[in-house]
């Protein structure tokens, strides 16, 4: 928040000076990950794409279609939750939720997205806002663990799976303590987010109209599909001979283990990146494939979404009763 006190002019410069950092933030950040990738040489990968012919103009025209329509989805359940405490048009949604991802591209796991959509909406609403903002985040995870269930139980019997039972028995073990810890915690230090304790937190959601919730899944499960078919179709661009649901049994087990495994900001796409090369590696795909396939999925789902956020950035002035 910028100090009221200063004078009028030097509040703007330093409010456009905000602006601009973050704009120049997100795009410093997109540069550092495609140039300084240890795991997959940019120069290599852009010469194996212009080589093998894989960015047609239909290709490209498709593989846009479907990052089109999984941040479609999100824009229209962010538009149907947040509804619930004030009606904003698909305009102010779509500014709000691309401009938060650019905001929050360089965060850890774009936390920062909480308070970049928060700032959107005046004092009063901002508290909600974020509890809506986690609200709609849980309900992806939601899609993510279900779905990702049922992919993993099917990947055991489907695919030689050489588990170390003692090690994935001590994981486990290990969450479940540091759960418990969390869970102690925050009961004996009355653990609050953004004001609210966790009583109040609890009552929201409780509260939430189920119809809002159920509609918010739905949207959820809708982009689940586009982004997953979107990665399906790249492994048949680059020739992966696979069916549609052995494919979609290792996509939805990998975005189960990428989003279950805690990790710091620094290792998350070494993690995630890992996990998608093991589990590829069970149906004979090679490395360079799957490297690959991951950074086009980043480009077309955040990089090219976030320089259309980036305009939203720019153009962005605080609520009314805020300046």
């Amino acid at each position: 928040m910028i100090n009221n006190s200063l004078p009028y002019k030097t509040k703007q410069f330093f409010f456009v000076l905000i602006k601009l950092s973050i704009v120049a933030g997100a795009f410093f950040f997109i540069y550092e990950k495609l140039t300084n990738n240890t795991d997959l040489q940019f120069s290599a990968f852009v010469d194996f794409l212009e080589k093998n012919d894989i960015f047609t103009p239909k290709n490209i025209v498709l593989l846009l279609f479907l990052s089109f329509f999984n941040w479609l989805f999100e824009i229209l359940k962010w538009k149907h939750l947040v509804s619930y405490i004030k009606k904003i048009t698909f305009k102010n949604a779509l500014e709000q939720s691309l401009g938060a991802l650019t905001a929050s591209l360089f965060t850890p796991n774009r936390i920062g997205e909480y308070g970049a959509k928060a700032i959107y909406y005046s004092a009063n609403f901002r508290k909600r806002i974020v509890l809506i903002n986690l609200l709609s985040n849980l309900l992806q995870m939601s899609v993510t663990l279900i779905l990702g269930i049922v992919g993993f139980c099917f990947l055991v019997t489907t695919y030689d799976v050489n588990l170390d039972y003692y090690r994935l028995a001590r994981i486990l073990s290990l969450g479940v303590m540091g759960i418990l810890l969390v869970g102690f915690g925050i009961k004996k230090s009355k653990f609050t987010i953004k004001g609210f304790s966790l009583e109040k937190l609890k009552s929201f959601v409780l509260e939430f109209p189920r119809k809002k919730i159920v509609f918010g899944f739905l949207y959820s499960l809708i982009r689940y599909a586009f982004f997953s078919f979107q990665f399906y179709f790249l492994l048949q661009l680059f020739g992966v001979n696979m069916t549609y649901i052995n494919t979609m049994i290792i996509i939805t087990s990998m975005y189960l283990l990428a989003s279950i495994i805690p990790s710091i900001f620094i290792f998350d796409v070494v993690i995630k990146g890992s996990i998608a090369l093991y589990l590829f590696d069970l149906a004979g795909v090679n490395e360079f494939t799957i490297l690959s396939i991951i950074t086009l999925m980043w480009l077309f789902n955040f990089v090219v979404p976030s320089l259309f956020g980036s305009f939203y950035v720019l153009n962005f002035n605080l609520p009314k009763n805020e300046d």
